[in-house]
């Protein structure tokens, strides 16, 4: 079974995201280089290789633009345990739940300005590898 390994966010502060991850959900930081006409900075949380892309001012890459102007990705999401207190995170973060109250799962719009949504543990279900 293929599966996901890297995720790319291009963002517009790089600080304020990078803290809001790192602070709220424990994503600890790996490296940070300059690429072409971006910086680039990877997170992980253990598994998957997080990374935030804060592009130049004024590039006008094909890649800058490859998926829109401002800030995106559709959404992603995170499992948490306790979905009522990391929602509470959020919201004393500043970020916006965009979800209608008592909605799972929890979609706000992090630093950045791109959509993620908590869930519970067991929404998503790891995949049985497949029979030989």
């Amino acid at each position: 079974m293929n599966r996901i390994v890297h995720l790319a966010l291009k963002v517009d502060d790089l600080e304020k995201t990078t803290g809001f991850y790192q602070e709220v959900f424990g994503f600890r930081e790996v490296e940070t280089r300059k690429t072409r006409d971006h910086l680039s900075r990877h997170l992980t949380d253990g598994a998957l290789d997080f990374t935030l892309i804060k592009y130049d001012e004024g590039t006008e890459s094909a890649e800058s633009r490859a998926s829109g102007e401002g800030p995106c990705i559709h959404h992603f999401a995170i499992e948490v345990d306790d979905v009522e207190e990391y929602a509470r995170q959020i919201r004393s973060y500043g970020c916006e739940i965009i979800s209608d109250p008592g909605v799972l799962p929890v979609k706000f719009r992090a630093p950045g300005g791109t959509v993620a949504e908590i869930v519970p543990v067991g929404r998503y279900r790891k995949p049985e590898p497949p029979e030989r």
